[in-house]
């Protein structure tokens, strides 16, 4: 994208800790969030209202089709995570309308990019389509946060300032 600030980002799916991440950042930076997300599956509110607070636009909804018009990033993450499968197929069903599709894509704008900080679940989260396709960037996604990792060791072994 060349920046963040002004952008518009779309979330689809639980409102967990990657969406509080998220949000967070658009706090800090300037940018803004739809949440596209079931009742109950929101984001923190103390998260979200500290982001207004520093003048970003988090907006909550429940239509995942206006969350991603005009995206310029789309966003979702693991539906169910590691160690919180039992009853997970409730919450499957409850966020079957978020998954992120070619029609979802098709709403954001041309040059839109989706996100998924892995692992994926396809076809629940996001259809292989989505995933694999011209506009995904998983994979630079993980490689960045893999050289973060690698930072925040080198600070903590005290090999950099």
């Amino acid at each position: 994208l060349g920046r963040l600030a002004g952008t518009r980002w779309a979330w689809l799916g639980d409102g967990n800790n990657v969406l509080n991440s998220i949000i967070e950042a658009a706090g800090l930076i300037g940018f803004s969030v739809e949440v596209a997300c079931p009742e109950r599956f929101e984001p923190d509110e103390k998260v979200v209202f500290a982001a207004r607070e520093r003048g970003a636009e988090i907006a909550i909804m429940r239509n995942p089709r206006s969350a991603a018009k005009d995206a310029d990033v789309v966003v979702t993450d693991s539906w169910v995570s590691m160690g919180q499968e039992a009853g997970g197929e409730a919450k499957l069903a409850a966020l079957e309308p978020y998954r992120v599709s070619e029609e979802i894509m098709a709403r954001a704008q041309p040059e839109a990019l989706f996100l998924h900080c892995l692992p994926a679940h396809r076809g629940e989260e996001v259809v292989d389509a989505v995933i694999d396709g011209a506009q995904s960037a998983v994979w630079d996604e993980a490689e960045n946060r893999l050289h973060a990792q690698k930072a925040i060791l080198l600070r903590c072994f005290g090999m950099i300032g």
